[in-house]
C-alpha cells in the first residue's frame, strides 16, 4: 500500500477502518447509499494497513479539515424543512411548490409559458398518449385549462392515459421535445420525472369547470369502471362531508347505523365530528361520543373502509338527485 497512489475513497476507507465500527456506523448515517457502497467495497479489499499509512491518512485528514473548516449543509433539504414549518399547511404547500418550481427544471417547461389555447391547438393533432404525457408534466392549473381547450371527444381518453402514466424515461421526453422544438423552442430535460398517475388526474378534474369533470368520469367509466371509482374516491372523501348543508348531511345519516358512524368518526377531525353531532339528536350524539371514548385501538384500514362506505351512500343519493356533492381536494392503529 503506497500513500501516493491512494485515491480519496481509499483514504476514506482506511480512515474509517482505523476509527472503528461504532464511529463508522455513525458516519454512515450521514452518507448517501452510493457513498456507502463505494467505501465499503474498498474496505473489502483491505486486509492490512501499515502503521506509516495510517499515520499519513490521519495527518492528511487533519490538514484537509483545516482547509475546509466551516459549515457543510444540504441547502435544499434545509430550505424544504424550513418551508414546511412556515405557518399553515396551505401556505407551506404553496411556498414549497414555488421553491421546487424555481430550483428544479421541468420537462417541456416552455409549454408552461404558453397560453392554454395555443398549447391545445399545438396538441390537437397529436396522439392522445402524447397529449397525456405533455399534460402530465405541467402544473395542474395550466394542464386543466389546456385540457378544457382540447376537443371534447379526446378529453376522457387523455385523462385515462394520464392515470396510467407513472414514470417516463428521458428518451421519450427527449423525442417529444425534439418533435416540438422547431415550433416552440423547447429545451430538453436530462432527468427522469415522476408524472401522471391518479393523483394528477384528481387534481386536473378538480380544476375543470362547467361539469366537464362529470362528463369525463362518465366516459372513463365506460372504459374502466374500477378506475372511475378510484378517481371518485380520491375526489370526494369522508372529510368533504363537512362542507354539506344540514339537510343533505341528515339524509346521509339516515342511511347509516350508529355503530357504523362511530367507527367512521374514529379518525375524523373535530370539525367533522361536531358537524355530524349538530345534525343528529342530542341523545344519539351523546351515545356516539360515549362509544368513541370507550372504543379501543382500531385498524385505520377498517375506519377508512367504513368512511368510504358512507361516501358511497352519499354518492348514491347524489345519483338519485337528492343531494349535491362538491369534490375534495394501511393497518396502523388510530
Amino acid at each position: 500500500m503506497n500513500f501516493k497512489t491512494l485515491t480519496g475513497i481509499n483514504k476514506a476507507a482506511v480512515l474509517l477502518i482505523c476509527l472503528g465500527e461504532e464511529a463508522t456506523s455513525k458516519i454512515f448515517q450521514e452518507l448517501s447509499d452510493d457513498e456507502i457502497r463505494q467505501v465499503t467495497r474498498t474496505m473489502a479489499t483491505i486486509d492490512h494497513i501499515p502503521e506509516n499509512i495510517k499515520d499519513k491518512v490521519f495527518a492528511n485528514y487533519a490538514e484537509t479539515q483545516k482547509e475546509l473548516a466551516g459549515l457543510f449543509v444540504k441547502g435544499a433539504e434545509f430550505a424544504k424543512k424550513a418551508i414546511s414549518s412556515a405557518g399553515s399547511e396551505e401556505r407551506a404547500a404553496e411556498l414549497m411548490e414555488q421553491f421546487v418550481s424555481g430550483t428544479e427544471s421541468r420537462p417541456l417547461e416552455t409549454i408552461a409559458m404558453m397560453h392554454p389555447k395555443m398549447v391545445a391547438g399545438l396538441l390537437e393533432k397529436e396522439h392522445p398518449q402524447t397529449m397525456a404525457l405533455i399534460l402530465s408534466t405541467q402544473h395542474v392549473e395550466h394542464a386543466s385549462e389546456i385540457l378544457a381547450n382540447l376537443p371534447e371527444e379526446v378529453r376522457a381518453d387523455v385523462i385515462y392515459r394520464i392515470a396510467k402514466i407513472e414514470k417516463v424515461s428521458t428518451e421519450v421526453i427527449t423525442r417529444i421535445e425534439d418533435a416540438l422544438h422547431r415550433e416552440i423552442g423547447l429545451v430538453g430535460s436530462k432527468e427522469q420525472k415522476q408524472v401522471g398517475g391518479l393523483d394528477k388526474v384528481v387534481d386536473l378534474l378538480d380544476h375543470m369547470k362547467n361539469s366537464m369533470d362529470t362528463e369525463i368520469l362518465e366516459s372513463i367509466e365506460q372504459t374502466d369502471p374500477d378506475m372511475a371509482e378510484e378517481i371518485r374516491k380520491r375526489m370526494f372523501t369522508f372529510e368533504n362531508l363537512v362542507a354539506l348543508d344540514g339537510r343533505s348531511l341528515q339524509l346521509i345519516l339516515r342511511e347509516v347505523s350508529n355503530d357504523s358512524l362511530t367507527l367512521a368518526l374514529k379518525s375524523a377531525s373535530d370539525e367533522m365530528k361536531e358537524k355530524i353531532f349538530a345534525n343528529m339528536s342530542s341523545r344519539a350524539g351523546d351515545m356516539i361520543r360515549d362509544d368513541l371514548d370507550a372504543m379501543g385501538p382500531v385498524r385505520l384500514s377498517e375506519v377508512e373502509a367504513m368512511q368510504q362506505t358512507i361516501v358511497k351512500i352519499a354518492m348514491k343519493l347524489q345519483d338519485e338527485g337528492k343531494i349535491v356533492l362538491g369534490s375534495g381536494s394501511g393497518d396502523e392503529l388510530v
